[in-house]
């Protein structure tokens, strides 16, 4: 059973004295038609509107289409994310130049979310990355760039607290083995599969058919080179994205949704250099370790898990668990708190 999702309308707000108090009743909008987010930019929304079923023999079947929608004034503050089903009005031909409206964002299966945690923007508010995602592909290469866990974990955390199921992807094995950073995930059950330059991909297409997957990983792992062979159109170099056929340019500061050729979708995301954890709670991040959570029952009365009287201190030294994973998880604890630098080296990049 999935946790709830709120949104800005599960927040009520008491008027002040002189205002008028705000209606909750918004139009239907019967005949809207129902569109899914590909891209986002600067306000507009480019959304995929699926053919319609005929009504009749005489009538024929209206081909998909890309409409580009601004977002309705009665949606007020609700943020419009790729990955979201929504319902549109007005022209929605998809003809050049038209311009369409969101007036409903359908209640949403999931939500990938981070919080900013880098040196430049330490604001800790929560961010949106994708909707409805079901599967949450964590790429990573194992060397140029060496492999982060820090990262990594973070990464989990994310799924875990947006319920999404995970899947490792290592990259880059012709340049070093996988072995030591699957022995470090390994106690988690985490799905994974390695893959290198030129090699087949059957075993990634069979985790990504018929399912929406979000693909993220820092810059320089490989995640465009996968992209571009999962989705044959998808030249990322190309000037001007079509988030249809995947054709389009590789852009730094939003999410697109491409169509794969066996049926689903993968929603490609940029580089991420940090991924913040200011929203989730402690509880979250000691979900995404099973292997430790039982033990912290034992600790004191509000311990942080960060030392000073920890049970995990204890449980390592009886040698029930890896002193890495100990150390994984306190990091992953303080970095919530921005306490930490999440661009220093782990002990399996050194």
């Amino acid at each position: 059973m999935r946790k709830r999702e709120y949104d800005e309308d599960d927040v009520r707000v008491r008027p002040g004295k002189g205002s008028r108090p705000r209606t909750r009743i918004r139009p239907a909008h019967e005949d809207a038609v129902q569109g899914f987010v590909v891209a986002v930019d600067r306000g507009r929304y480019t959304t995929l509107v699926e053919p319609e079923p005929p009504k009749g023999s005489a009538q024929k079947r209206k081909q998909r289409r890309l409409v580009v929608a601004m977002k309705a004034r009665e949606l007020g503050r609700k943020g419009i994310v790729v990955g979201d089903r929504v319902a549109l009005v007005g022209d929605v031909s998809g003809e050049p130049d038209a311009l369409a409206r969101v007036v409903r964002v359908e209640p949403r299966t999931s939500m990938l979310r981070r919080s900013a945690d880098d040196t430049e923007d330490t604001d800790g508010i929560e961010r949106p990355v994708v909707a409805n995602a079901d599967q949450l592909v964590i790429v990573t290469a194992l060397a140029d760039p060496p492999p982060r866990p820090r990262m990594i974990d973070r990464i989990l955390v994310a799924a875990f607290d947006a319920e999404i199921e995970p899947l490792l992807c290592l990259t880059k094995s012709d340049l070093a083995p996988p072995t030591g950073l699957l022995a470090l995930y390994e106690p988690l059950g985490v799905p994974h599969l390695v893959v290198h330059k030129g090699g087949s991909l059957d075993e990634l297409r069979d985790h990504l058919t018929g399912r929406i997957s979000v693909l993220v990983g820092h810059s320089g792992v490989g995640k465009s080179t996968l992209v571009n062979a999962l989705v044959p159109d998808a030249n990322r170099a190309v000037s001007q994205v079509n988030a249809v056929t995947g054709r389009g340019r590789h852009t730094s500061t939003s999410a697109v949704a491409l169509e794969l050729p066996e049926g689903g979708w993968i929603i490609d995301t940029p580089g991420v250099r940090s991924f913040g954890l200011a929203h989730v709670s402690v509880e979250t991040v000691l979900a995404a370790f099973p292997d430790m959570i039982e033990v912290t029952v034992n600790c004191p009365k509000g311990c942080n898990h960060l030392g000073d009287g920890c049970a995990l201190d204890a449980w390592v030294a009886e040698g029930k668990a890896d002193h890495a994973r100990l150390e994984s998880l306190r990091r992953l604890l303080s970095s919530r708190e921005g306490t930490l630098d999440d661009t220093a080296p782990s002990h399996l990049a050194d």
